[in-house]
């Protein structure tokens, strides 16, 4: 029995099947886009550890930060002793979210950690109790998340009961719109239905929060329009709802801005940030209004490892990574090129639905037909094995399990990007 099929053996021995793996290869090394597993045979990675990557596997700015750091020491505990990587990052993220008014920001360890400390001091702060979010939304694993998260399957099923006073409003979704409406209309539709829900529902004086993605990413990188996100935004303002933005998966330049509700023309109450912010590390963070984060007593926020020091010190590089590599840009133009690519072999294939994008955070639908438009969720599987097969490491996602995403780290290379898409093509042939 070689390495590889011995550690495959052990996987299945000692960890829970609950823990998914869709490449069961080991990986040994990475470097920018480009994973070497344990019998040398290199994999191009579309998947980004689900969007953590935007700086690339192993970014020498981002490994010279953490050894640094590593060397002097790897974690006081911030709420025993204070450290500079703390509060120099939770400075330069309220300097760099959107809104021009105090900031402040708790640091964490992973998303669902910051979507709850979200709700909390929403809560908190508006001394009300209920909590909505989206269908299609996701926004963790936690019990307080699951709740908040729209599939059932495999995120929620037996897991429950589930945390109270969370409710999920309607979200447009422009491709699956009734044929005789047109988007306007449909978006007027939706709106109408959104207001409906705080008539049928839930009361809007009862919200504390709002907690919504500016792209869903679980849900199938469903854009929603402008106009929708801002009546939305206007709709929370006028009935004192705190406005959260969960920017875990759109944040960093994924989208080609910093975070994505740049490209909505709101600004957040709060947002919640992971992912991406510490290139692989566990570290998250709710930013945003210092008159909510401000609420809470000493001892009511916090935990033993949010806000680690050597995650920290990733962070800071990371942001410094972003600015100075001028990866903004180049996540339009990798946005742009794979967009490009999936147009074009949409020419051969019928069963390519929709394509989307904004930056480079796009996804192609997988369909029966163009007409029809019914998810072939079998088809998604069968492209997402054999790349996972082939070199390749693809993600899919969407309700209906129907959606391919990509999620490649932002600095790779034309040539990496090149041998991916044309493993991606031989997938769809």
């Amino acid at each position: 029995m070689g390495r590889t099929e011995d550690l495959q053996h052990k996987r299945n021995k000692y960890v829970p099947k609950g823990i998914s793996n869709g490449n069961l290869n080991i990986a040994h090394h990475a470097s920018g886009a480009t994973v070497t597993d344990l019998n040398q045979r290199q994999w191009i990675d579309f998947g980004g550890a689900i969007g953590t990557l935007n700086v690339g596997h192993s970014h020498p700015k981002i490994t010279e930060a953490i050894t640094k750091q590593v060397e002097k020491f790897l974690h006081p505990g911030f709420n025993v002793i204070m450290y500079e990587g703390y509060i120099n990052l939770a400075e330069k993220l309220s300097e760099l979210t959107p809104g021009h008014f105090d900031k402040q920001a708790i640091l964490l360890n992973s998303g669902a950690e910051a979507v709850e400390n979200a709700v909390k001091v929403s809560r908190r702060y508006t001394k009300r109790q209920a909590v909505v979010t989206f269908t299609r939304g996701y926004h963790g694993r936690t019990n307080l998340t699951m709740g908040m998260t729209s599939k059932v399957k495999p995120y929620k099923l037996g897991f429950g009961p589930f945390a109270p006073e969370i409710y999920q409003a309607p979200f447009p979704y422009i491709y699956h719109k009734p044929s005789y409406l047109s988007e306007d209309d449909y978006v007027i539709q939706i709106i109408e239905e959104f207001k409906d829900f705080f008539v049928a529902t839930v009361a809007p004086e009862t919200v504390a929060c709002l907690v919504m993605e500016p792209v869903q990413g679980e849900g199938g990188f469903i854009i929603p329009p402008k106009r929708f996100v801002q009546f939305v935004h206007s709709f929370c303002k006028e009935h004192g709802i705190v406005f959260v933005a969960d920017e875990i998966q759109t944040g960093f330049g994924r989208t080609g801005k910093l975070f994505a509700m740049e490209h909505f023309g709101v600004v957040p109450d709060l947002m919640t940030v992971s992912k991406s912010l510490a290139a692989g590390l566990p570290l998250s963070a709710v930013v945003g209004k210092k008159d909510i984060l401000d609420i809470a007593n000493p001892g009511e926020l916090g935990g033993t490892f949010a806000g680690n020091p050597v995650a920290c010190a990733a962070a800071l590089a990371v942001l410094d990574v972003i600015e100075k590599e001028n990866l903004l840009e180049k996540s339009e133009i990798l946005g742009q090129n794979i967009e490009t690519k999936l147009l074009s072999l949409s020419k051969q294939h019928e069963f390519m639905g929709d394509i989307r994008r904004l930056g480079a955070m796009v996804a192609v639908e997988i369909v029966n037909n163009r007409t029809d438009k019914l998810p072939d969720k079998q088809k998604t599987a069968a492209i997402t094995k054999y790349a996972n097969e082939n070199g390749l490491l693809l993600l899919s996602a969407g309700l209906k399990g129907n959606v391919i995403r990509f999620l490649a780290p932002l600095v790779i290379t034309d040539d990496e990007l090149a041998k991916g898409l044309s493993i991606l093509e031989k997938a769809f042939e």
